[in-house]
């Protein structure tokens, strides 16, 4: 079972797009491990706090670099992104050399009470995870529009044909990681063969 590092880009407890997340984890059950990154402690990002990283920032990088994929999940604010999921995404990548981001699998989500599902703030995610080293799944994309009812209390997509095409989702997903955890595993191999 693959580790997934989970950021939601809303910390509300009642956020659409947790709710999205967690019904996504149900689906994955068994296939992905989800782990929900906090993100809302972190400080502004400084670059002059490298002379004494904030434990919270040392924390995030070591569950990114304990993952095997990572996992997105954002509302759309004013056409883009919130402030404190770039924030959570420029941590990681640096100092500079010494990102946790690279080759790392990934993903993205979103949902909204709108028609356009978080299209606009998922084109600008699309356009900053690679530049930090993140290889990004490109398809199927998940654009979800959070209707009353469409995930229930136990966090079940009710309509069948949207849980079909999230399966599908799923699974896509889990190949994704597979392609780049079958070169990691080969690397660890090696190195233990060098070592013995």
């Amino acid at each position: 079972m693959f580790r997934v590092a989970v950021f939601v880009g809303s910390t509300r407890p009642t956020s659409s797009n947790l709710k999205l997340a967690k019904a996504l984890e149900k689906l994955a059950a068994g296939r992905l491990e989800f782990n929900y990154i906090k993100i809302d402690n972190l400080p502004f990002y400084d670059d002059a706090l490298w002379n004494d990283p904030p434990a919270e920032v040392i924390r995030m990088k070591r569950e990114i670099t304990e993952a095997d994929a990572v996992l997105f999940v954002t509302p759309e604010y004013n056409r883009s992104i919130p402030g404190i999921l770039k924030n959570a995404i420029d941590w990681p990548s640096r100092p500079y050399g010494d990102g946790v981001w690279t080759d790392k699998p990934g993903a993205i989500a979103g949902a909204t009470g709108g028609v356009s599902g978080t299209a606009a703030a998922q084109a600008h995610l699309r356009a900053i995870l690679p530049v930090v080293g993140v290889a990004l799944m490109g398809k199927p994309e998940i654009y979800f529009q959070s209707r009353p009812g469409a995930i229930d209390d136990d966090g079940n997509f009710t309509d069948e044909r949207i849980r079909t095409n999230l399966n599908i989702w799923v699974d896509q997903f889990v190949r994704w990681i597979e392609r780049f955890a079958e070169p990691r595993a080969a690397e660890a191999a090696d190195e233990v063969r060098k070592t013995a």
